[in-house]
């Protein structure tokens, strides 16, 4: 694809990824999926610079390929519980207050369909901020109540006390039509900005739950030209993007 081709869907949900990790400082950056891991590496080689782009023990490399240091996985495991991570991961439902839920659909004693499990996202939630990316926006993946809590959401957090609102934070939730977050007095999920194209009420109807839906929603914001040629000539020539969303 020319870099001189309009952004398409699947770039703006890049650079909506992207900014997940904007101003988060030397963090390791744990995406999960095609779009957020794409999204990481355009933020490192753009305007976050000090992201740590691994997930266990490991050499850090510069752009060109050198090593720059070593990561061995005691200090990996330090940072990860003491909430210098940022983890984007996927969700079969999310909530109102951004309870996850990857574990099955159903009654969790004798579910109607299992999924991955629980897994680490407990964890993930209580350690260190987690986003999430959703690439198929519907009222199935959010719903009013998840069938179980896999990753914690802001009310269950704050339930449990101090203890695990210390780390907790969820800054964003982009999916393949808008960017959400919990920038309400209760924590409770907001639309943030509309992918281009996309209307307030398109978001409305794909969600599950009353949706915080402010005056005037921004549009996410274009990539930059410079962004765009990195996107399609170095991190993605193979336009694995657009598999993940649609135009």
């Amino acid at each position: 694809m020319s870099a001189a081709a309009p952004p398409t869907r699947a770039e703006y949900c890049v650079v909506a990824c992207a900014e997940t990790w904007r101003d988060d400082g030397e963090v390791l950056a744990s995406p999960m999926g095609t779009i957020p891991g794409i999204g990481a590496r355009l933020a490192g080689r753009t305007f976050a610079p000090d992201l740590l782009l691994t997930d266990g023990e490991a050499l850090l490399v510069r752009p060109d390929g050198t090593p720059e240091g070593w990561l061995p996985y005691r200090r990996h495991l330090a940072m990860v519980t003491g909430g210098r991570r940022h983890v984007m991961m996927g969700a079969s439902q999310l909530d109102r207050f951004g309870n996850q839920n990857i574990s099955c659909i159903g009654d969790w004693q004798r579910p109607a369909r299992q999924l991955l499990g629980v897994r680490g996202a407990p964890v993930n939630t209580l350690n260190n901020p987690t986003s999430y990316w959703v690439p198929k926006h519907s009222p199935r993946v959010f719903v009013e109540k998840v069938d179980m809590v896999s990753g914690v959401g802001y009310d269950n957090a704050a339930a449990a006390g101090p203890s695990a609102t210390r780390h907790h934070r969820i800054p964003r939730v982009v999916t393949n039509l808008c960017v959400l977050d919990f920038d309400t007095p209760d924590h409770s999920m907001r639309l943030a900005t509309l992918h281009p194209g996309v209307t307030a009420d398109q978001v409305r109807q794909a969600t599950g739950f009353a949706l915080t839906v402010p005056a005037d929603v921004p549009y996410t914001r274009d990539p930059s030209p410079g962004e765009l040629r990195l996107i399609r000539e170095v991190i993605d020539p193979d336009g694995l993007r657009e598999r993940e969303v649609g135009p």
